[in-house]
């Protein structure tokens, strides 16, 4: 019995430097080739063995705890599509570099779609000299916001999760840092170093619509879960607007991004942040941008416990 647990306690290690060998080189190779093809490659290969995985369980339960007036065969279809977009991220994390691609002058010939009145609240935070709090959620590619606001002069601060493989953080850290602002790892002195980045005026980035055990209860597609509480506890501290942002997969290879308008924080009887309730509304938000696009949000994450 001791054997055991002192064989995973070698051979994890082992596992670990091996898939994130596999991680660098398969990134490294994707560099090297067309982005199109190699995203409609990596959705042809998530498509097909991701029914084959734990996670397939998982995404099925979510979708039909989510919408249970779906059929089955609708639940199927749209997993489909989660696998098929995750594959398509995947390969566009190897070109983050010049993914972006959106020009104000000729918006028609852009990879990136984005309407007037988001360009106009993009454009306000820019110029308005104060900072502000930006949530997104994991839908289609989550990547790219951050992209948009380096490329477009927005000064950031980019909270981020590290991989657990130390050598995958690596180069992924390395293609996030070349457009993507200041990069905060998740971790103790995360909330004070993105309060620091707020005080000196820049714009906090993060996502926020992944389960937190000790998080604060909200609710999501009429069940009870948690949400991290780290955005209202920001402003909370420092007051400023919030915004939403999302980008939406179109047909084509070709995206659309959406700033929302400002969210308006709750506030208790006394007139302070009420933390709960500005998580409810942040996450009501997403619950929005997640009916229109069921198949390019990343269900397969334990979102209810």
């Amino acid at each position: 019995m001791r054997t055991r647990p002192r064989l995973r306690d070698v051979t994890k290690p082992l596992g670990q430097a091996a898939v994130g060998a596999l991680t660098i080189g398969i990134l490294r190779t994707a560099r090297y080739f067309d982005p199109t093809k190699t995203a409609n490659l990596f959705a042809r290969i998530t498509r097909s063995i991701g029914p084959m995985m734990r996670e397939q369980k998982t995404g099925r339960a979510n979708l039909t705890a989510a919408f249970p007036e779906r059929s089955p065969a609708e639940i199927e279809t749209i997993l489909a599509g989660v696998w098929d977009n995750l594959g398509r991220v995947g390969a566009e994390f190897a070109h983050l570099d010049h993914i972006w691609n959106y020009d104000s002058a000729r918006p028609e010939d852009s990879r990136i779609e984005i309407d007037k009145r988001s360009y106009d609240l993009f454009t306000q935070l820019r110029l308005d000299g104060k900072p502000a709090l930006i949530f997104a959620s994991h839908l289609a590619n989550w990547e790219i916001p951050a992209l948009a606001a380096v490329a477009h002069g927005l000064d950031t601060a980019i909270l981020y999760r590290r991989p657990d493989i130390a050598s995958a953080d690596r180069i992924i850290q390395d293609l996030r840092a070349v457009k993507m602002g200041t990069l905060i790892p998740a971790g103790r002195d995360a909330p004070l170093r993105l309060a620091e980045a707020l005080k000196s005026g820049q714009h906090v980035g993060m996502l926020v619509d992944q389960y937190l055990t000790n998080g604060v209860e909200v609710t999501f597609f009429g069940r009870k879960t948690r949400a991290n509480p780290l955005l209202a506890r920001l402003v909370r501290q420092i007051e400023c607007p919030i915004h939403g942002v999302r980008i939406t997969r179109l047909p084509g290879q070709r995206f659309r991004g959406e700033l929302s308008e400002e969210v308006k924080p709750v506030r208790d009887a006394a007139g302070q942040i009420d933390i709960q309730g500005t998580m409810q509304a942040v996450t009501s938000v997403i619950e929005g941008w997640i009916r229109e696009y069921p198949d390019q949000w990343l269900w397969l994450h334990r979102r209810w416990r």
